[in-house]
């Protein structure tokens, strides 16, 4: 095993018997670690690589502006700031390899922070009282965490967290030996999909814009899929996105936990990324398996997709009010923007004789699509379903008129 480095970070004050259990589990399979202690009252038992006054500075304050501050969750930002430079700056130095944060809901905060503030391609594992709950929004996701949950850890160790805790020291040291860093030699395009069954255009346009020169990548436009795709777009990883699955717009706006954060279709206007988008499947509101249907879509058939979720689709007005949302967002793009609406329909169900054709609901949305489209925006109107050749036809020639001009840089030949 080549040895790597991991960053272990916590409160060593409070936590130090569990993050060295950590760290000498981590060591004992080869591994190295670096400490970090994000402490603010107490002192570590030893000291660590880093110390909290390290940590305090490197956020621009002091221990002390912490403590006078009154605040918990104040000195907790000054921490997370401080330790989020550190880890940048360490990733960066070639210095660490992975890193490991433990805490509770306190160093849960600092710990997402942390894993934001590194790329993708480097393990980030946070060992957490609250793991997987619904206290943790999309948005503070990075796109490649992991989490274990700290059972029975809150205080001190006992069998049953020491087995969470190595089974993250372990985790965490395989993907660093096992990593591979996200970095392709091709140009790559950001896509989003749903399945194939309701929106058939990755089957044509992924071997298309391979044989082209460009590495695809597909996210599931599901809530955490298009988390991801925002938050790799922020951080420039596309040289073009295809936005044509938006349905977690929609779900935002109506209450439906599976939604991808607030700022979806936002990032790659904001990073300067040119971006294609069309409304595939925006008649269509998802809501998890276990969450309580909002009353003012009981009367509406539910369908079961399966235990995870299930949807129904939207009346006229509120396909309205999703469509000047997303004309609004497409507006505030710093990049080429360009809207393709297919008129005949946005997914697969909503063809004549399918579950979820609503002539009239298409025609309302498509009509206020069509009025409310901002003037930085170019549109192209198909008479065509998303499904149909025409789209991803008329997709290409977008994209490849850009290649042409320079907009999006050619691809690897």
């Amino acid at each position: 095993m080549v040895e790597k480095t991991i960053l272990v970070i916590g409160t060593y004050d409070t936590k130090n018997d569990e993050l060295e259990f950590m760290a000498s589990k981590i060591c004992a399979l080869g591994g190295n670690v670096k400490t970090l202690d994000v402490s603010v009252l107490g002192d570590p038992a030893q000291p660590t690589d880093f110390s909290k006054h390290d940590v305090a500075e490197a956020g621009g304050s002091t221990i002390k502006e912490a403590i006078d501050s009154g605040s918990e969750h104040v000195a907790m930002q000054i921490m997370s700031a401080g330790a989020c430079a550190l880890a940048r700056q360490l990733n960066n130095e070639s210095r660490i390899d992975g890193v490991i944060i433990l805490g509770g809901t306190m160093g849960t905060d600092l710990a997402l922070d942390v894993c934001h503030a590194l790329p993708i391609g480097v393990p980030k594992y946070v060992v957490s009282t609250v793991s997987f709950s619904a206290l943790i929004p999309a948005e503070r996701l990075s796109p490649d965490i992991q989490m274990i949950l700290w059972a029975g850890g809150l205080y001190g160790l006992n069998a049953i967290c020491r087995s969470s805790l190595a089974q993250a020291a372990g985790a965490v040291l395989g993907a660093a030996c096992a990593a591979e860093p996200a970095v392709s030699g091709r140009p790559v395009v950001g896509m989003t999909s749903l399945g194939t069954s309701c929106l058939k255009y990755v089957k044509t346009l992924k071997p298309a814009l391979e044989a082209r020169g460009y590495e695809v990548a597909v996210f599931h436009a599901m809530g955490m899929g298009g988390m991801a795709f925002e938050q790799i777009s922020s951080q420039k990883g596309f040289v073009c996105v295809m936005d044509f699955a938006g349905c977690e717009l929609g779900n935002l706006l109506a209450g439906s936990v599976v939604n991808a954060g607030k700022d979806r279709h936002r990032a790659a206007g904001r990073a300067g990324i040119p971006q294609i988008v069309a409304p595939g499947c925006m008649d269509l509101i998802d809501f998890a398996g276990w969450q309580e249907i909002p009353e003012q879509f009981k009367d509406r058939p539910i369908h079961t997709h399966n235990k995870l979720v299930k949807n129904t689709y939207y009346n006229a007005d509120e396909r309205r009010e999703i469509a000047r949302e997303l004309n609004k967002r497409l507006g505030e793009s710093s990049a080429p923007t360009h809207l393709i609406i297919p008129r005949e329909g946005i997914e697969e169900w909503d063809r004549p004789g399918g579950d979820c054709h609503d002539a009239e609901g298409l025609a309302a949305f498509i009509g206020e699509l069509s009025t409310t489209v901002a003037p930085s925006v170019q549109v192209t109107e198909l008479d065509a379903h998303i499904n149909d050749p025409d789209f991803c036809a008329t997709a290409l020639e977008i994209f490849d008129q850009w290649v042409a001009v320079g907009k999006v840089p050619a691809g690897a030949s």
